[in-house]
């Protein structure tokens, strides 16, 4: 009872922070993203007899609490659901720093859904399969999918409405993003704690979640549009929003370092000289610029360029996750 499975990581360009219900990992708001085919997680899930204890191997190292914790709860979703009773060995790798703010549990969390799931027998429908990946991660919902996703927020308790479903695919619009990595350091709180401390202490916390509804609309109005100026002008209000609000709590979140303002500046400064270009940033420090094809290698240059940056990761938009026969992890 073995499987592989491969998914890409997301960046949402209308963000998701805060969750509704948190046992079934529900966000508080719908969210857009953009899928990368430049930063992905291979994951194999083996169901075994013989194990007393679920095992991960993380990035080549055996991986202890809270990351073992986390994978053992999501598989007894998949155990409770089918009635297996077998621990399982999991194997799992990235291609891009972990906890950096760059959502690797989203791609960790999608490609843990598809290969837990085969593994187990399990034969689940798209909106399914999305609603298993939610409850590991609200963002791995969307990295089922390439291309533009669109996560439903949804209203029902019991989840069965908040799951995420593809907008258009990987090929319908030339997008690239340029992720300048200003820190290769786990970030200090996660995504999650963060969401649930802002909810708490924000008093613009409301405000956010009131707001979100015409930020979907006019970014699917943008996208149906091809409207480059109006997609980026959103993602990057979008984004500042999310981190007024993290930084508006009490005490303040703030996941920012100097090189991610720096960055910002950088973007701004070439849309001034005429370099068209847009910033978002999730949880955590790095910076991602977006830009059409025809600017990449100037973004690209800026942003290597720019004080404190540590390389940059070049991607195009990615596609669905997949099963895989077989992987050679030494490759990775």
């Amino acid at each position: 009872m073995k499987a592989i499975a491969q998914a890409n990581s997301n960046i949402a360009l209308i963000k998701y922070w805060g969750k509704r219900e948190s046992s079934l990992n529900l966000p508080a708001v719908g969210s857009i993203s953009v899928t990368l085919a430049g930063m992905k997680t291979v994951s194999q899930v083996h169901f075994q007899e013989d194990l007393r204890e679920d095992l991960l191997i993380l990035n080549g190292k055996e991986a202890l609490p809270p990351e073992t914790t986390r994978v053992s709860k999501f598989l007894d979703i998949v155990r409770e659901t089918t009635g297996l009773s077998m621990y399982a060995a999991v194997k799992s790798h990235n291609n891009f720093p972990t906890g950096a703010g760059l959502a690797s549990s989203a791609s960790a969390f999608a490609s843990l859904a598809l290969a837990s799931s085969q593994a187990a027998g399990l034969k689940l429908s798209s909106p399914q399969l999305s609603i298993l990946a939610r409850r590991g991660s609200g963002s791995a919902a969307r990295s089922l999918f390439g291309g533009f996703v669109e996560m439903r927020a949804g209203k029902n308790e019991d989840g069965s409405d908040s799951y995420a479903f593809q907008v258009q695919d990987e090929k319908y619009w030339d997008i690239h993003l340029l992720i300048a990595i200003t820190s290769e350091q786990k970030k200090d709180i996660g995504s999650t704690t963060g969401m649930n401390h802002t909810a708490r202490t924000s008093p613009y916390y409301r405000q956010w979640v009131n707001t979100s509804h015409t930020d979907l609309k006019e970014m699917r109005r943008a996208i149906t549009d091809k409207n480059f100026s109006k997609l980026g002008e959103l993602a990057e209000f979008s984004c500042l929003k999310m981190h007024a609000v993290a930084m508006s709590s009490y005490p303040g979140l703030v996941y920012w370092n100097s090189a991610t303002i720096e960055c910002m500046q950088t973007i701004r400064d070439l849309r001034r000289q005429g370099s068209e270009a847009y910033f978002t940033i999730d949880a955590g420090p790095q910076v991602k610029a977006i830009c059409l094809s025809a600017k990449i290698e100037t973004v690209k240059s800026a942003l290597e360029n720019t004080r404190g940056v540590l390389r940059v990761i070049s991607s195009g938009l990615g596609g669905n996750a997949a099963l895989l026969e077989r992987i050679d992890w030494n490759t990775l």
